[in-house]
């Protein structure tokens, strides 16, 4: 058995032993969603004070607010989010790489077959970490689904665990 399945079934069988947190309604009770990194530094529920039920929690490579909007879309108009917390992180990936960088290695390491599909995707990359938290909420409110949202953004350090308001 692989690690992290091994970790899915040891962890989720002592979970669910001691879990009682099955009465919790579908729609977050505090009606936000939290868009971060899918890197593994973050824990979202300690680093953010998010309970159980209280948040969407939306993941990806970069906090990608492109990527992610699919999901922000169906937490607001299906499950009625009224905010948005965009939160990317120091040390993050999406800064030492560019696309071109991205589809070479991936031809390097998978060949050709692999790269053809790649070649076209963009990965979006940054290489300034404040400029793409802005930007990431500026595209957001140019994209609004719903009015009234409120949208912030943040950068959480890996490295001290503080979260700081960029815009």
């Amino acid at each position: 058995m692989a690690q992290g399945e091994q970790n899915l079934v040891e962890g989720n069988k002592a979970y669910a032993a001691q879990f009682t947190e099955g009465h919790l309604a579908l729609p977050p009770s505090q009606k936000y969603a939290v868009l971060t990194c899918m890197d593994a530094r973050i824990d979202p529920k300690g680093a953010f004070n998010i309970p159980l039920g209280a948040a969407h929690v939306i993941r990806n490579a970069g906090a990608s607010a492109k990527d992610a909007f699919r999901s922000i879309v169906i937490s607001q108009q299906l499950l009625g989010t009224t905010e948005l917390l965009v939160v990317k992180h120091t040390g993050c990936g999406m800064l030492t790489f560019d696309n071109a960088a991205a589809r070479d290695l991936t031809k390097k390491n998978k060949g050709e077959e692999a790269f053809k599909e790649v070649a076209d995707l963009d990965f979006l990359t940054f290489p300034d970490l404040e400029q793409a938290v802005k930007d990431d909420v500026e595209w957001l409110k140019s994209h609004k689904v719903e009015e009234g949202v409120k949208i912030t953004g943040w950068v959480y350090e890996v490295e001290t665990g503080k979260a700081r308001k960029v815009v």
